[in-house]
């Protein structure tokens, strides 16, 4: 139940090219205190429930827990979240041994676009493909739970 990513902005749609998925993503948060955040999320026909430890120092690893619910359920429990529903579409892009989680955002987020890879060790190497861009692994602006709160748009 530990996650462990880095996270970095997307340069070019060249992405889209060998993506091998995409989905639209609906989700809120009912808590972003930063020692845990409570998402949830509404992913294609599925509803999901996870909550979220504090990051370590680095921001690549933390606790993460996630339980499936059904679609009613997450549509009434995103009626009380916080402010600042999230509105993107996730691209799966596989790239080399490792698949890139890209979202691109809608909304007061548009024209932001950020890619995700899960690794299993934080020293982990993986292959960076030409349209990733700056890292932003531990940057609190770029987590979901804060671009609900302050929103792309604002920066």
């Amino acid at each position: 139940m530990i996650e462990i990513e880095r996270k970095f902005l997307v340069n070019s749609d060249a992405f889209k090219e060998n993506s091998s998925s995409q989905e639209r993503i609906v989700q809120g948060f009912l808590n972003t205190d930063p020692e845990r955040t409570v998402r949830v999320r509404i992913k294609g026909d599925s509803g999901f429930l996870t909550v979220k430890g504090k990051s370590n120092q680095e921001g690549t690893t933390r606790f993460e827990w996630e339980h499936k619910i059904t679609v009613t359920e997450a549509e009434q429990l995103l009626i009380l979240c916080e402010k600042g529903i999230i509105d993107k579409t996730r691209y799966a892009v596989p790239v080399g041994n490792h698949l890139f989680e890209v979202d691109e955002f809608y909304g007061d987020n548009e024209g932001l676009t950020v890619a995700e890879v899960e690794l299993s060790t934080e020293k982990e190497r993986f292959q960076k493909p030409e349209w990733l861009g700056e890292e932003v692994t531990g940057d609190i602006k770029y987590y979901n739970s804060q671009l609900g709160k302050k929103p792309f748009k604002t920066w």
